[in-house]
């Protein structure tokens, strides 16, 4: 059995021409990979109702997504908090053109029984099932037995209001976490290696895990997950290993490039949403990432990755990445690698996570 190579992003948003472009800085990793997967943030349509509950991105070109299928992708995961920002609509549109590049998907279709099965693959001789699930609302975005939206593990919140990317996310619904449990056990049954996406933490805030995010990332490892990816908070976070398996808290943005987080816009909505988070959050957009206006330390950013040898060794770590203005990620070298090392063992201490050391080598940086 060859050994098997795995590449993970964060958070996509080709709402932009020219999306090659601006996933070509990343591409040589995710081309090269024998599975590369990346979360893909909102619905590309060109219909659809405006959803209420969460300030709305708006659908992106059905046509960028198959710029993925040219840098390589092989699955994407689509349970997040913008993924229903259309309604059912964009949520058939995504799945109908994924389906039609022959990408494959998973954590959001017409009905939560769909939404909950695992994408499935056959690489180097194993099966490979990838879940995924929004651990962070709103609610109104959350499949239903009926409805489209996403799949989801319930967060309580501190003072009993509707769950939403705002709201002070505590601590897991027993019920909703053993749901997770449940079809992430029956796919580690049927599957050689199981990888769980959770679209969870606290954005725009540097090195901070909220309460919730190692419980549920352990509780995944515990029913068969053999790691378990986060992305939504728009910065990276620290490792950890569980059970011996690995857990990517936060890989930064994958490729972020919109206008929809711009002050100077006429949706009223995300105009008001573009100045609330710069005093909710503390912190001022260099004008230079104009379609990236995130947090400053957002220019780091990272390409998790899992090297499985074939007597069942995995090796894990991850490719630095660099943001350049106004938004496109490239592989980081130099310099600029050397940074977001210093930067993930900084986050990784300041999170309180148990210290890990992070060893630079020429085609990754290995987490021990």
């Amino acid at each position: 059995m060859a050994a098997m190579d795995i590449t993970f992003t964060g958070d996509l948003v080709l709402d932009e021409p020219r999306p090659d472009y601006w996933l070509g800085g990343i591409a040589p990793r995710t081309e090269a990979a024998d599975i590369a997967i990346g979360h893909l943030e909102v619905p590309h349509t060109r219909r659809g109702m405006e959803l209420q509950g969460d300030v709305p991105a708006p659908g992106a070109d059905p046509a960028h997504l198959a710029a993925l299928v040219r840098a390589g992708f092989d699955v994407v995961t689509l349970a997040g908090n913008h993924i229903a920002d259309c309604g059912a609509e964009g949520i058939a549109d995504t799945r109908t053109e994924l389906a039609h590049l022959q990408i494959g998907c998973c954590g959001a279709d017409s009905s939560l029984e769909l939404a909950r099965r695992p994408a499935l693959l056959r690489v180097t001789g194993r099966r490979i099932a990838v879940l995924s699930y929004n651990c962070v609302g709103p609610e109104s975005s959350w499949a239903r037995t009926d409805a489209a939206g996403c799949a989801y593990v319930k967060i309580n919140t501190a003072d009993g209001k509707p769950v939403s990317p705002t709201a002070q996310l505590q601590a897991p619904d027993d019920e909703s976490l053993q749901a997770m449990q449940s079809d992430i056990a029956a796919a580690a049954a049927d599957n050689d290696f199981v990888i769980v996406a959770l679209h969870k933490g606290l954005v725009h805030m540097p090195a901070r895990l909220a309460p919730y995010e190692r419980s549920v990332a352990h509780a995944a490892i515990q029913a068969g997950a053999h790691a378990v990816v986060g992305h939504h908070a728009h910065l990276i976070r620290g490792m950890e290993f569980h059970l011996g398996k690995p857990i990517f808290h936060g890989l930064g943005n994958g490729c972020v490039v919109t206008r929809a987080l711009n002050q100077a816009q006429d949706h009223p909505a995300r105009a008001a949403w573009a100045l609330k988070r710069k005093q909710l959050f503390g912190f001022e957009p260099d004008p230079a990432y104009w379609l990236a206006p995130f947090h400053p330390d957002a220019i780091h950013a990272m390409l998790g990755r899992l090297c499985v040898h074939p007597d069942g060794r995995v090796e894990a770590g991850f490719v630095p990445v660099h943001v350049e203005a106004p938004g496109r990620p490239v592989i980081a070298a130099g310099a600029q690698a050397e940074a977001v090392v210093a930067y993930m063992r900084r986050i990784t201490e300041q999170a309180g996570l148990p210290p890990l050391t992070y060893t630079p080598r020429e085609d990754m940086v290995v987490a021990a």
